[in-house]
């Protein structure tokens, strides 16, 4: 299933996507898809855009502002509220296109993006519905867990050292995404496990991945908490699954965060044996969470108003 190559423009930048569709003319309900820390388009997400794009569903498939294929500076800086801003500009994108239904548009976020959706889902009326899957909800809580109380210190201190030399040279400074020996290398994502799924990628369909992100971005992170506006998702159906005993994004404040959710349509799906990285790695895992989050859009996008 071979996307369409397509750009769009977000803060001033041009963003790269890949645009999936069915057979036909449309116009098609759409899910606009992005994903978690350090991604570009080509790595899990197109498993997820072509069991949507089989179900009668367009997608589109983008790298953030400073990621893969868009422009931006300086690279790798994960800004979630830029991130934010670039889903909103690619919804406004699919606006303007022929062969999308624009009242039948869903956001689908996994991990940093798990997160992103959830706030959109809140914030953007343009949202008909949101899947998030094994979310980051919660930043501190997330990097205080991972790291433990005396590693989180060397965070800190690897944060603050960092903005000071980036106040006097204007330099970013970075650190890797994680480490295959993370008691020793500082990383964002301290746990062994995370790297060989993304050095997977790097070798066959996403070589365009970048394992390291500004330390800048770390300290946003530390910031980022979904919690005031999981409050306010009042009318828009919202799935979340999570990963049993997942211990990256802390699927104890993921429920906490879906508990939050004041809607009625909302579903939580816990998928039993299986942890964060196991939908990266194990293509089985994947394609199961694939068809949970096709059935939920199906009901709620592809079935919307007939």
């Amino acid at each position: 299933m071979k996307p369409a190559t397509v750009s769009f423009n977000s803060g001033g930048l041009k963003l790269a996507g890949h645009f999936y569709k069915p057979e036909g003319e449309g116009p098609f309900p759409v899910v606009v898809m992005a994903g978690g820390w350090c991604y570009v388009k080509e790595l899990a997400q197109p498993l997820y855009a072509q069991e949507f794009v089989r179900n009668g569903m367009a997608a589109l498939v983008f790298d953030y502002a400073n990621m893969g294929e868009s422009e931006g500076q300086p690279r790798q800086h994960i800004d979630p509220w830029q991130q934010i801003e670039n889903y909103r500009d690619a919804i406004s994108y699919v606006e303007t296109r022929d062969d999308v239904d624009v009242n039948r548009i869903g956001v689908w976020g996994i991990s940093y993006s798990g997160g992103h959706v959830l706030i959109l889902a809140a914030t953007d009326p343009r949202v008909r519905c949101a899947v998030s899957n094994v979310a980051v909800v919660n930043g501190l809580e997330s990097m205080r867990r991972t790291h433990g109380a005396v590693r989180f210190r060397d965070l800190e201190a690897a944060i603050l050292d960092d903005r000071r030399k980036r106040f006097k040279t204007g330099d970013y400074g970075y650190l890797a995404m994680s480490s295959r020996e993370p008691q020793s290398e500082l990383s964002t994502w301290p746990l062994a496990e995370v790297t060989g799924p993304f050095e997977h990628y790097k070798a066959t369909t996403s070589p365009n991945h970048e394992h390291r992100s500004t330390i800048a971005s770390v300290g946003h992170l530390l910031d980022y908490n979904v919690e005031p506006f999981v409050r306010r998702i009042v009318n828009v159906p919202v799935m979340m699954t999570i990963a049993e005993n997942d211990d990256i994004t802390l699927w104890d404040q993921e429920q906490a965060a879906f508990n939050l959710i004041p809607n009625p349509a909302k579903k939580l799906v816990v998928f039993p044996s299986t942890s964060h990285m196991t939908l990266y790695s194990d293509k089985s895992r994947l394609q199961i969470a694939a068809e949970t989050h096709r059935s939920w859009f199906v009901d709620h996008l592809v079935q919307f108003g007939r």
